[in-house]
């Protein structure tokens, strides 16, 4: 092969490829062949070391989050019938907010020290201070930073999916360690941020009072028999309130039956003083032995009278009074009679006086009868007055306690009712939390997230064209003839001998 230099006078002249056929294409092969082989062999063996160091130890983990506008399943409460359905349609805020959540720098650390990104060594580690709190706090938040540009987070199209990613050389449960405690803390902090911490304790609180409230006024309301000695005291008082009713009637009607009465004593009364008390009823003329003997009878007849009316009344009573006027009159006519003979008239009661006499008694002693009754009747008013009084405040109080045990029956109902749901909503929160779930958790990757034999087939490849590549470019650079067809293509002169450069 000639070796002509031809620098002196093909400054900046640009040599044309000629390779128009296969043998051309594999000259150049052959003469750079060591080149090719250096450099297939170099980015053969970057690749294989790269396949073997990074890609066989690198694992990713992936989880995704649903976001919507509800709860995805009904929500549980006491109630028979408890349905929970929305339909509205998620919007790019809520996902970014979603997303704003997920790389938050408080959870990312958190992820940081749980899973211990920061006890890596590093290459510059010795230029951190020696004081072991402040080293760990500067690694945490190296580590941190690092975490927060290696998750990838990604929303789906036309879903409201966001996907989760997190990938790194070394033990396949760190990746997973990452997403899964960044699901842990994502999902209580979302629940810290959209429901208050200390639901169910204080509904617990607010049903644990209210019971005791509720069982304090039963008490109440089972020892108030015993200790106000009514029982129904609505009952009583309605009972209480009709019989004064028919009370005040009563009296009203004794009044009523007295004020008659009276005025039938004052009319009977006046016909009394326009009526004489005795009649004469016979008048004959006897000698006086016969009168002294019918006055005799008389007198005895009279003493009879009165001692039959002793029997039954008091001296005072106006019937005796008068059979001692008679009695008495009867012995003065005796008297008279013996002295003298006397013409004698024979005289009895009058019946209408006698009629008149007796209905006035009669009357006076109604009338006495319906005073003592009205005084009764005044007295028992007053006393069932108070007693409705009594009862009223005893209803009253009653009533108080009612209200106070339906009051607390119905503050404990709602409280007990509201502590069920937040028992169920805290229950349905530990695994989906009102408007995000976890719907594809992460797993410990089993098979590295790039397949070593494709990154060696890969870099086989990218070897056979960069080993090519360098020859056609080593070709190109090179200055000197290589084959007689460019002698004569250049120089015009026609070659005569060409000889290898070295012996085969």
């Amino acid at each position: 092969m000639a070796q002509t230099d031809e620098t002196s006078f093909r400054t900046g002249y640009q040599k044309p490829p000629r390779y128009s056929t296969l043998r051309d294409w594999l000259a150049v092969g052959f003469r750079r062949r060591r080149l090719m082989a250096l450099s297939f062999s170099g980015v053969f063996l970057a690749a294989i070391l790269f396949a073997w160091l990074w890609a066989a130890n690198y694992y990713e983990s992936t989880m995704q989050v649903l976001v919507a506008t509800g709860r995805t399943d009904p929500t549980v409460t006491p109630q028979p019938n408890a349905t929970a359905s929305n339909s509205d349609l998620i919007t790019d805020d809520q996902i970014n907010a979603e997303m704003a959540l997920l790389q938050g720098n408080d959870v990312l650390r958190q992820v940081v020290i749980t899973c211990g990104l920061y006890r890596k060594p590093g290459l510059l580690d010795f230029l951190l201070p020696r004081d072991p709190e402040k080293r760990k706090a500067m690694k945490i938040a190296k580590y941190t930073k690092r975490l927060a540009k290696a998750i990838d987070v990604e929303v789906e199209q036309r879903a409201p999916v966001i996907d989760v990613t997190y990938g790194q050389t070394g033990p396949p449960e760190t990746p997973a360690c990452v997403l899964d405690e960044l699901g842990k803390l994502y999902l209580q902090k979302h629940l810290n941020l959209r429901r208050p911490p200390g639901t169910l304790e204080f509904f617990a609180q607010q049903t644990d009072k209210y019971h005791q409230i509720l069982t304090n006024t039963e008490a109440q309301l089972s020892d108030f028999g015993r200790t106000e000695g009514v029982v129904v005291p609505d009952v009583e008082r309605t009972l209480a309130t009709q019989k004064l009713v028919d009370a005040a009637a009563a009296l009203h009607q004794a009044h009523q039956t007295m004020a008659q009465d009276q005025q039938r004593i004052n009319n009977v009364e006046e016909q009394l003083s326009a009526i004489p008390a005795r009649s004469m009823t016979q008048e004959h003329s006897d000698p006086a032995s016969q009168l002294l003997q019918q006055l005799e009878a008389n007198l005895l007849n009279a003493e009879l009278k009165r001692t039959q009316l002793v029997m039954k009344y008091d001296p005072t009573y106006p019937l005796v009074q008068e059979a001692d006027q008679e009695i008495a009159q009867t012995k003065s006519a005796i008297a008279d009679a013996e002295k003298a003979q006397m013409r004698g008239e024979v005289t009895d009661r009058d019946p209408a006086y006698e009629l008149l006499r007796e209905d006035l008694l009669k009357t006076k002693a109604d009338l006495a009868t319906q005073s003592a009754a009205a005084t009764a009747l005044e007295q028992t008013i007053r006393s069932m007055r108070e007693h409705s009084m009594t009862l009223d405040e005893k209803a009253i109080k009653q009533q108080a306690l009612l209200r106070e045990q339906k009051a607390a029956e119905a503050n404990y109902l709602l409280y007990l009712s509201k502590r069920e749901d937040a028992r169920a909503s805290d229950a349905l929160d530990s695994r989906r939390i009102n408007n995000v779930s976890l719907s594809v958790p992460p797993v410990v990757p089993v098979l590295p997230a790039i397949n070593p034999l494709l990154v060696a087939l890969l870099g086989f490849i990218l070897a056979v064209f960069v080993s090519v590549a360098a020859a056609f470019a080593a070709e190109y650079i090179d200055p000197s003839f290589q084959t007689p067809a460019e002698v004569f293509e250049i120089l015009k002169i026609p070659v005569v001998v060409s000889a290898p450069s070295q012996a085969a």
